[in-house]
């Protein structure tokens, strides 16, 4: 391709993407001449907080609206699809939206293993044992190995990344299930090379329960894939947890 078709290419390319920003800002231009003035207001906020959202409580308090406006204009802003309501794991009682352009972030929706706003314990549960049972038939196994295999043999059918991967071998060491070694280069560990972070089985036959289960496992800490990222003061925090508190109260 001689320099006059790349350049030529390259302009076309970038009229293309100045006409299509051109056309989304005509559609929102719009969409908000037949906005109120308070579908206006709500909506400038409601984006403005990008993949957070923000709660109708917080709403009112910005904006000093009154309650039946609010409720009036977010109806019309979803019924326009500009707006929708999202699950908030941290207070599932409040409604919380955000703009229809922008996916709800880890911090709302509580991450990959949440679904609709509630821990997927059935999930988590059998990537445990699809990991277990790798490692025992390996008898040694590292995380990319683990996620590796999992992503050629299709075993699940939705994709794990190598986080999750990692928040599932942390948990089933708080399970007492496997145990976290470093190689040292022979016998069972010869295919890992030296000094890598590797994991056994301490459960017989990989199958999980088996083996007497660790403090953490009586706990939802024990199980949590967020544990990392739990703090005292945090956003995802013993404080504001559902579950912590359901197994204290029981």
């Amino acid at each position: 391709m001689n320099f006059s078709e790349s350049f030529r290419k390259l302009r076309m390319s970038q009229l293309q993407g100045s006409s299509s920003l051109k056309r989304k800002r005509q559609d929102l231009a719009l969409v908000s001449g037949s906005m109120t003035d308070g579908e206006r207001v709500l909506y400038n906020l409601i984006h403005s907080k990008k993949d957070i959202g923000i709660w109708t409580g917080d709403m009112k308090r910005e904006t000093n609206l009154p309650d039946s406006i609010v409720k009036k204009s977010l109806k019309l802003l979803q019924s326009k699809n500009l707006i929708k309501e999202v699950v908030n794991i941290q207070n599932k009682g409040r409604k919380h939206y955000m703009a229809a352009e922008f996916e709800p972030s880890k911090e709302i929706t509580g991450g990959d293993w949440y679904t609709q706003g509630s821990l997927d314990t059935y999930f988590i549960n059998l990537v445990k044992d699809v990991c277990l049972k790798y490692i025992f038939r390996q008898k040694v196994a590292t995380c990319d190995g683990i996620l590796e295999w999992s992503r050629k043999s299709g075993v699940f059918t939705v994709g794990i990344t190598a986080q999750q991967t990692d928040e599932i071998l942390r948990a089933l060491v708080l399970d007492d299930e496997i145990e976290e070694v470093k190689s040292t280069g022979i016998g069972d560990f010869s295919s890992v090379p030296v000094g890598r972070i590797c994991y056994r089985c301490k459960s017989k036959g990989g199958i999980r329960g088996e083996q007497k289960p660790g403090a953490m496992a009586f706990i939802p800490c024990g199980v949590c894939p967020r544990i990392n990222f739990c703090t005292p003061d945090g956003i995802i925090s013993p404080r504001t947890c559902v579950y912590y508190q359901k197994w204290l109260d029981f």
